[in-house]
């Protein structure tokens, strides 16, 4: 095992993955501006009740339609954007800027035509019926708002509990069928896009963002995955409804993978070729191996224990910012809940860090839970590095993730970067505790896979 070279102190510049971050905020809400822009140009005065609720109608409708290519991007999988901003941040922007496009095609639709039927002196369903069976491309039109709004229901928090990630992955594919069913819409009816060089503009925006999810989704992992010949080498299991999986594949040091990412894995076996769902790293990459640790969740997870050796396996990846890039302080602290030990356990043995300042935090319920102890405690002893397993349900011990238990269990604790990953509650509180503890927001990095 190479020994990581001391880690200097952080200088005092911004972090990557915030400086990303702020120029793609930057550049969406500039885009959003110049929507508005093209409405103003093109709206000489604002008289009266059914101006002011048509205009709103108009302005809403812009909006949704030059989010909607950004959802898309935010989800093709840029290698930029998911190395320097995380996976987890995307999915939390995309689900955001979701719910933003379900109430502009609401309140669309809705003013549309309020200010439709005060100008015909029309009743709402009256004009409501007019407006969908006689204006070009309103079926179409009406039919993307429903699926969008449709999307939005089964995206929403309680609704997802219900539903395995297999499920949710193919009714979200309605999404690209209410894209194209708007984007027709958007150009016949639009009255902002109907000059030539705007629609043009417009479409050449739309066809960028399919032009790049293609690229990103569709056609560099078919490119990889001749290149690479990714096969099942060993299914070997871990602990109760745990198993690792090992891929054996060819050049794979030119994934360029880094402890701390995940793949999408699509398992060339029945009933799993159709979805990708997130793996990571539970070791360092190899250029001949790559070793993913999976629990049964239910699904594609609990199908992957059966997999055959020689099974093909389509890999969309590296992903994810939860790497040694963030680290920015010389001592370092990690914490894991039950599997999320599994990119842990990988940045425990290659993150650069001096004997004594690399801490380990192990949560698990109980001790036939805990993942990798032989492992873990090698990588301990050889480099001279704390490890503490926190064993015990919240009923039988104190909870050992409070800010009080947290500065006892690692002495100057606002000095560290921290790397936080585990079930959704106790990541949520445990960020809480260290915020408390003195750990400065920046400092504290984690990944997340709930979708």
């Amino acid at each position: 095992m190479a020994n990581p070279a001391h880690h200097r102190p952080a200088s005092r510049a911004r972090p990557p993955v915030e400086t990303v971050s702020v120029l793609a905020l930057t550049v969406a809400a500039l885009g959003a501006v110049a929507v508005l822009a093209l409405w103003w140009r093109d709206t000489n005065s604002v008289q009266g009740a059914a101006d002011w609720i048509t205009g709103a109608g108009r302005i809403t409708g812009l909006l949704a339609g030059y989010l909607t290519p950004l959802l898309l991007l935010l989800m093709a999988r840029i290698p930029l954007l998911e190395r320097h901003v995380g996976a987890d941040r995307l999915a939390r922007w995309h689900a955001s800027a979701g719910r933003y496009l379900v109430c502009l095609v609401t309140v669309h639709a809705l003013t549309i035509i309020w200010g439709y039927s005060i100008t015909a002196h029309k009743s709402l369903t009256s004009e409501t019926v007019d407006i969908v069976w006689d204006y070009p491309s309103m079926i179409k039109g009406t039919a993307a708002g429903l699926l969008f709004l449709g999307t939005g229901i089964v995206s929403a928090r309680a609704a997802r509990r219900r539903l395995s990630y297999e499920t949710w992955y193919y009714l979200h594919l309605a999404t690209y069928l209410a894209i194209a069913l708007s984007f027709s819409h958007q150009i016949e009816d639009g009255a902002d896009l109907s000059e030539k060089p705007y629609a043009t503009l417009w479409g050449l925006y739309y066809a960028a963002a399919f032009a790049i999810l293609a690229w990103f989704r569709l056609i560099q992992p078919y490119l990889r995955d001749r290149r690479h010949r990714l096969r099942v080498h060993e299914v070997r299991p871990e602990g109760p409804g745990v198993v690792s999986v090992i891929l054996r594949g060819r050049h794979l040091d030119e994934l360029r993978a880094k402890p701390g990412q995940f793949f999408r894995l699509q398992f060339q076996a029945k009933g799993m070729r159709w979805a990708a769902n997130p793996y990571s790293l539970s070791a360092p990459p190899h250029p001949e191996f790559l070793r993913f640790t999976v629990k049964d969740l239910g699904g594609h997870s609990a199908a992957v224990t059966s997999l055959a050796p020689g099974t093909k396996v389509r890999a969309e990846g590296p992903y994810g910012a939860f790497t040694a890039d963030r680290v920015r302080a010389r001592k370092i602290l990690l914490i894991a809940g039950g599997v999320g030990i599994t990119p842990v356990r990988s940045l425990f043995e290659s993150l650069p860090a001096a004997p004594g300042d690399l801490t380990l935090l192990y949560r698990a319920s109980s001790a036939e839970d805990v993942l990798f102890r032989p492992e873990l405690e090698q990588i301990a002893a050889a480099r001279g590095a704390r490890l503490k397993f926190l064993v015990g349900r919240r009923t039988q011990i104190p909870d050992p993730l409070t800010a009080g238990s947290l500065v006892k269990l690692v002495p100057r604790l606002s000095q560290h970067d921290v790397f936080l990953c585990g079930p959704q509650a106790m990541t949520e509180s445990a960020i809480a505790a260290l915020r408390r503890a003195g750990v400065p927001r920046h400092r504290i990095h984690h990944e997340s896979f709930v979708f």
